[in-house]
């Protein structure tokens, strides 16, 4: 399954890269997000999200697929998986894990960072594949198409990434939205103080991975990850997976595990981390959730 997901993630990818490039890109708007902003759409999105979704489909028919865009089940598709898996992956991945499929739940995002890729801000931009078995992340891949660099990693299996060796918790770095950050930059300024840096990002793959060691050099470093307003299980469940496969953290502000089953929305914020002591953070943030509505 992790083979296949690498494999859907970078596919999608090459379908957001391709009209991205035609410039060709049938914006529309989906509605309005809780903040007010316009809920973007373009046909990257949508060929991505046909390209993600048939391949796992195909490849795994009885596991439950949750997917940004709307599949169109009069308009089927079969796309065959070679079933061939990667040196890479067969070398980190000895020993593979056999969960029954009614345990398993795919989260997929065939666009992440719209708004970034209307703007063609392609730094920002990611695809991204997320395997839960009973609710919990276990297998996460983020891609970003247009420097065709991919991460990986399952839950006490291996991955092809790692944390950095030090971070910052004091006067930390902190990667937040650029597009609906709530009121995250003054109250991180108001706990951690004003030497701390504010790094406003689009996408939620692109922030996770700024907590790592990625080699492209277009990705942005920070310490920690938080977002105080509503967001959808398909844009963190990746990231969720990376960071828990490699000792780190993602919780609601609050603290608690996100459950990847049930409502396709988390309303408790995010704060996400490695190598630092998490719990200690959360006990530092005790406002942020309460401020970050307003």
């Amino acid at each position: 399954m992790l083979a296949v997901s690498v494999l859907a993630a970078v596919r999608g990818g090459d379908e957001v890269r391709r009209v991205r490039e035609s410039n060709v890109l049938h914006e529309k708007s989906k509605g309005k997000t809780r903040e007010g902003a316009d809920d973007k759409m373009t046909s990257g999105d949508v060929l991505s999200n046909r390209k993600m979704f048939y391949l796992l489909k195909t490849a795994f028919p009885n596991v439950q697929i949750n997917t940004e865009e709307h599949v169109d089940a009069t308009d089927q598709e079969v796309i065959l998986w070679d079933r061939k898996i990667p040196e890479d992956i067969l070398k980190e991945i000895a020993t593979p894990q056999e969960v029954p499929a009614e345990s398993v739940t795919v989260w997929i995002d065939p666009l992440d960072a719209t708004q970034e890729y209307t703007e063609d801000l392609r730094k920002y931009v990611t695809t991204m594949v997320c395997v839960a078995v009973n609710g919990k992340p276990v297998l996460g891949v983020i891609h970003k198409p247009f420097s065709q660099y991919t991460a990986w990693a399952m839950v006490d299996r291996g991955s092809n990434v790692k944390a950095r060796t030090s971070y910052n918790e004091k006067t930390p770095r902190i990667v937040v939205s650029r597009s609906h950050s709530g009121m995250v930059k003054q109250v991180a300024l108001q706990t951690f103080g004003n030497q701390t840096t504010i790094i406003p990002a689009g996408g939620a793959g692109y922030k996770v991975l700024a907590l790592l060691d990625v080699p492209d050099k277009s990705q942005e470093k920070a310490d920690l990850y938080i977002h105080v307003t509503y967001i959808k299980k398909w844009d963190i469940c990746a990231g969720n997976a990376i960071l828990k496969a490699l000792g780190g953290h993602m919780t609601t502000l609050s603290g608690e595990e996100i459950s990847y089953t049930g409502a396709d929305g988390v309303e408790g914020g995010l704060l996400a981390s490695i190598r630092v002591n998490h719990q200690a953070l959360v006990r530092k943030l005790p406002s942020l959730e309460k401020t970050g509505h307003k």
